[in-house]
């Protein structure tokens, strides 16, 4: 029985210091690789409306591109967003970059580079988040924005006239892109 276990183990590398840093990157990757599939099944499983992620493509599991609809009840409501996701090689411990590829006006978006204003995605990152609690926390962020600190404060000062703003702005996803 040992020969059988000894050859069904790997053969070991030398032991050096590049060789060990190598096998640490790949591990690293791979066990990112693993996050990611594992976060996108439950994202595929889940019954949370309004929010979708995938892969742009099957060899490449760091870059995702999603959508968020706006919540029922908010000047958002019917509106769908595209969003680009971009995982570092070091997620979870450091936070993806999220963008809106759709124009969204919004005072913690910026119109003009998609960028978002939301703390869970900077300085209150938690290795413990996922791709759904991020979708699901940017579609709350539609409904009711962080005024106190705009990224957009042409939309923060102007929000008492939502719908007319947002509409301005917004571009529908087409079926070509």
């Amino acid at each position: 029985m040992e020969q059988i276990t000894s050859s069904l183990a790997p053969p070991r590398a030398p032991a050096s210091n590049k060789s060990s840093q190598a096998s640490s990157s790949q591990s690293g990757a791979g066990s990112v690789a693993k996050r990611l599939g594992n976060e996108l099944m439950t994202l595929m499983m889940s019954s949370s409306p309004g929010i979708s992620a995938f892969p742009k493509s099957d060899s490449n599991l760091f870059d995702w591109v999603g959508t968020i609809e706006g919540a029922p009840g908010t000047v958002y409501a019917g509106l769908s967003f595209r969003i680009s996701i971009h995982f570092p090689p070091n997620y979870p411990y450091v936070a993806p970059t999220i963008k809106f590829e759709t124009p969204c006006y919004h005072p913690n978006v910026d119109i003009a580079s998609g960028t978002i204003c939301l703390d869970i995605l900077q300085d209150k990152w938690s290795a413990v988040y996922s791709v759904q609690t991020i979708l699901i926390s940017l579609q709350s962020l539609l409904g009711e924005p962080y005024n106190a600190s705009p990224l957009n404060s042409d939309a923060a000062t102007t929000w008492k006239d939502q719908e007319a703003q947002v509409m301005r702005y917004y571009r529908p996803i087409s079926e070509s892109t």
